[in-house]
This record gives structure tokens, C-alpha cells and sequence, in this order.
């Protein structure tokens, strides 16, 4: 029954490919055979599994560099063996580069996958790309970062907002309610890092009224040479900082950067967010004052496995809370929280 009804889906989504690429014509034939480029090129190389039912599962995180999307990666290639399905990994080179990730978006939309798992970096643009996938019986996920609209079967994600609270409750008890905080920006298009933000200012506020914000609306971007220099100026306009968070991966490791060359990390009371062995070696030192901490592996892991469950009429959530911890240089070595902070991702990345 279950492989009759994916020959019915794959059988409706030719007829609808066929009348819908053939608007695009010559463009179209290019889609296809680069869709068909990157599928063979992607076959046996972490994360494709090899499956008796043809189902196809096409991964594309915001970017594959740090440890946060490989964590991600790691999860969907164990879920992909547990169910008996392929898993494609394709992301762009740069987390900022969202034409990119519409691109490849798009491109394995024109080959032969069943669903997306997405981690979209912009939290409009992938409205349609997702909708056209949809009209060609090709449901997505949304990971990690919240898309607008009501095109995919379900949301995967930390709470983000209330990752912000947690770091903010943290940071602020450190800081005795009392003193300079700066905060540091990723980027405006993030649905998740904005969140995050939010939840930190609007508990500082609410929660340390005798905080004083110098800069909340400085953004570090999504390279660490980028957030590198945007703490060393923030560092240069405001000497007196008692305090800083910083909501992604990239920040915290820009933001660690310019405090070590100054000869201030450890000085400065600060939190970040993610995790990556530089960032644990910091905390370690207590030059990092504590890290919260998400669960991509689960991510990935949770949205392969909704995925597989739309496919095959299966009932699965809609909303699901992968969670948020803070690990602090106290806790860190707790099997819990070590787990959190470096998963052994070996068994499924080669």
C-alpha cells in the first residue's frame, strides 16, 4: 500500500512538473539537468543513504560550514537510516547569500526529491519557491528559522525567543541587575537570531530595569570577520561595556576574538550562543561566561523524520520545540550539557 501511494504521489507530481516547467522552457531544461548534476554528485557522500522505496529527502541549511549545520547535517543522515530513505545536504556557501539558497532550492525542486527540510535564511523570500514545490506534491519542513505564510506541513525549531529570555535571565543575574550591556545583531533577514534578540532586550528591560543597553542595534553579520570588527568598533565607542551578548555562533567567535586581542576576555561578562571547540575552550577558561545552547542534531534528526511522516500519511506535529539550555563553565562537563555542547557526530559525517 505504502509503495502504491508514493508511485500515485511521484505519478501527480510529473503531470504537474511537466505543465508547470514547461513555462520556463529552455530555462527549465537547465533546472532539470542541474538538479540531476547535483543529486548524482551528492550520491554516497554523508548523508545519502541507500533505500528500497525511492524516497528522497533534499536537506538545505542556511550555510555547511559551522559546527551548528553539520550538527544538523549529522541528525537528518541518522534519521534517514532509521527510516529507509536518501537525504541530499545542500546549502550556500555563505549564510547571507539567499538568492543562492533559492537557486539550489529551486534546482533540486526540477529533479526527483519527495520533501525539503528547510532552514530558510530569509523569512519571506522562500515563500514561493516552497509554494511552487508545493503544487508539484513536494512538501517542506521548515527548520530552525520561521518561514511567513502556510505553504510548508511544519515548523522545527528552538524557541528562539525564548532562548533570548534565558540568556538574558542569565547574563543579568551575573551582572548583579546593575551595569552596561551591549548587545550585538546578526542580521536583519534571520527570523531565529531575531527572535532571540528580542527575547533578550525585552527581559533586560522588563526583568534588569537598572541595566543601561549602550548599543543594541549594531548587526556583526554572518562571518566571523565581519562580527570581528563590528565588537572592536563597539569595543573602541564604548570602553566602559560591563557586559555583552551575542545571539549566533558567528558573533560569539568574532566577538571572542576582539576581546582576546584587547586583553579583555574574562574581563567583560560574556554570553553567547551555539556552540564550536573554540567557543568551548573559551568557557573553559571562563573567558566565556556561559553559552545557550539549541539541539540542531535533534533538529535535523525531528525534521527528516516529519518529512517521512507527511509522505507516507502518517499523523506528525505542526509545531515542535527542539529546546534550549545555558550551559555555563559550572555545568559544562555534565554528560548532559557535554552532550549538548559537542555531539559525536562521527558516526554519520565521514
Amino acid at each position: 500500500m505504502y509503495n502504491y501511494g508514493i508511485m500515485q504521489r511521484n505519478q501527480h507530481k510529473s503531470h504537474c512538473k511537466h505543465h508547470f516547467f514547461a513555462r520556463y522552457s529552455v530555462s527549465a531544461c537547465f533546472a532539470a539537468l542541474s538538479a540531476v548534476v547535483i543529486i548524482a554528485a551528492m550520491t554516497g557522500c554523508g548523508g545519502k543513504e541507500t533505500a528500497d522505496d525511492g524516497v528522497t529527502i533534499a536537506v538545505v541549511p542556511m550555510g555547511t560550514t559551522h559546527e551548528y549545520w553539520k550538527a544538523i547535517h549529522a541528525g537528518a543522515v541518522k534519521a534517514s537510516r532509521e527510516f529507509g530513505v536518501n537525504v541530499i545536504w545542500k546549502g550556500p556557501l555563505k549564510e547571507d547569500d539567499v538568492d543562492e539558497q533559492i537557486q539550489i532550492f529551486e534546482t533540486l525542486t526540477a529533479g526527483n526529491v519527495s520533501a525539503f527540510v528547510l532552514a530558510p535564511l530569509d523569512s519571506r523570500a522562500l515563500i514561493r519557491p516552497v509554494r511552487d514545490a508545493k503544487r508539484l506534491g513536494i512538501p517542506t519542513v521548515v527548520v530552525d528559522s520561521a518561514l511567513e505564510g502556510e505553504e510548508h506541513v511544519s515548523f522545527v525549531s528552538t524557541n528562539n525567543y525564548r532562548g533570548g529570555v534565558l540568556g538574558a535571565e542569565y547574563l543579568g543575574g551575573l551582572m548583579g541587575g546593575k551595569g552596561k550591556l551591549i548587545l550585538v545583531r546578526v542580521q536583519e533577514s534571520a527570523a531565529s537570531s531575531t527572535n532571540r534578540e528580542e527575547g533578550f532586550l525585552d527581559t533586560i528591560k522588563s526583568k534588569f530595569p537598572e541595566i543601561e543597553i549602550l548599543s543594541d542595534n549594531q548587526y556583526g553579520g554572518i562571518t566571523t570577520e565581519s562580527a570581528y570588527r563590528t565588537c572592536e568598533n563597539l569595543l573602541n565607542r564604548f570602553p566602559d561595556v560591563e557586559a555583552i551578548f551575542t545571539p549566533n555562533e558567528s558573533t560569539t567567535f568574532g566577538c571572542l576574538r576582539a576581546l582576546q586581542d584587547r586583553g579583555r576576555a574574562g574581563k567583560i561578562l560574556f554570553v553567547g550562543f551555539d556552540s564550536s571547540d573554540k567557543l568551548i575552550e573559551a568557557m573553559r577558561n571562563r573567558e566565556i561566561k556561559g553559552l545557550v545552547v539549541q539541539n540542531p542534531f535533534k533538529m535535523g534528526y525531528t525534521g527528516v523524520r516529519i518529512a517521512v511522516a507527511n509522505l507516507r500519511g502518517e499523523p506528525f506535529e505542526e509545531r515542535i520545540d527542539t529546546g534550549a539550555t545555558v550551559v555555563t563553565p559550572e555545568n559544562m562537563d555534565e554528560p548532559d550539557m557535554a552532550n549538548l555542547l559537542k555531539p559525536d557526530l562521527t558516526p554519520y559525517l565521514e
